[in-house]
């Protein structure tokens, strides 16, 4: 048989019935599979393992001062330039976290700087530290923390990672003021398996409307909590890179830290912090005929 009658049978049998049919069932198979997968009934792609997702969530308001805020920055520039940090970086199971930096103020005022990047080792995190160092600086009203969280726990979402842990590291130099509740965002990121750490910022006399002198006590009983859950005060200028490098340290490698930086669990009602005193702070203010600057 010559060439030109195969190819004439081949074009016959690919428009008979039983070819027909065989297509319209493969059709049938694929669009079943894509249905199942959009379902959640088949395993989608695996995402990748890493030791953490930490949400750095650091606070802009006008009353942290243009020095402070590039203090803050600062600190978190040398720490993922720190030869230590690379170390824990690269010493959990994976070898790796993911990492993403956020700006916050009052309860419209979130914005990523750096979205979502996966370090595993030196250059990935010196990249990152370059990126951050050259963004600039935003400052916005009011301070709301509770925001700041609810915003960051959904990044999780889009962080195209599956870590072991989540963490919010969240700094700011006073308590919530606006927005939700801090304590019912709190427990409610905690039940979802998400730690909170805290860098309260306390570098002034407690003198102004908004100002709280023990601010690190707020941080403890109101804003902190999960598995490990501490917070470190900066109490001294000199104190934000070291403060920031060991607070990273510890949040990457996992270890427990020093008791006296635990979470006070059981603290008898007549000391714990009033959770709500930033929102009375705004009231007085308010209330005395005074207009936010």
């Amino acid at each position: 048989m010559d060439n030109s009658a195969v190819a004439v049978r081949a074009e016959s049998n690919a428009g008979s019935p039983v070819m027909r049919f065989g297509a319209l069932k493969v059709l049938c198979l694929l669009l079943s599979s894509a249905l199942l997968l959009v379902r959640g009934l088949l395993p989608a792609a695996a995402q990748a393992q890493v030791d953490l997702e930490l949400v750095v969530a650091v606070d802009v308001s006008l009353s942290m001062d243009l020095d402070e805020q590039q203090l803050q920055r600062d600190g978190y520039v040398a720490a993922f330039r720190d030869p230590e940090v690379h170390k824990a970086i690269t010493s959990g199971p994976n070898g790796r976290i993911a990492v993403t930096y956020m700006e916050w103020a009052g309860p419209q005022t979130q914005q990523v700087v750096l979205p979502w990047i996966t370090i595993d080792g030196p250059q990935a995190a010196q990249a990152f530290a370059d990126r951050l160092e050259a963004a600039p600086i935003s400052r916005a009203r009011m301070t709301s923390i509770a925001a700041a969280l609810q915003f960051s726990s959904r990044l999780f979402d889009s962080s195209g990672v599956k870590g072991i842990r989540r963490v919010i590291d969240v700094s700011g130099d006073g308590p919530n003021n606006a927005g939700p509740p801090v304590v019912t965002v709190r427990d409610e990121l905690v039940g979802n398996g998400i730690v909170i750490n805290g860098l309260p910022i306390m570098l002034k006399l407690a003198t102004g409307y908004f100002d709280l002198a023990d601010l690190d006590r707020y941080y403890t009983d109101c804003v902190i909590g999960g598995t490990g859950a501490f917070m470190i005060p900066i109490k001294e200028r000199s104190e934000f890179q070291t403060a920031t490098r060991r607070k990273l340290l510890l949040e990457i490698s996992g270890h427990d830290p020093p008791p006296r930086l635990v979470r006070v669990q059981a603290r008898p009602a007549e000391e714990a912090s009033d959770c709500l005193v930033g929102e009375r702070q705004w009231r007085r203010y308010m209330d005395g005929g005074r207009f936010p600057n």
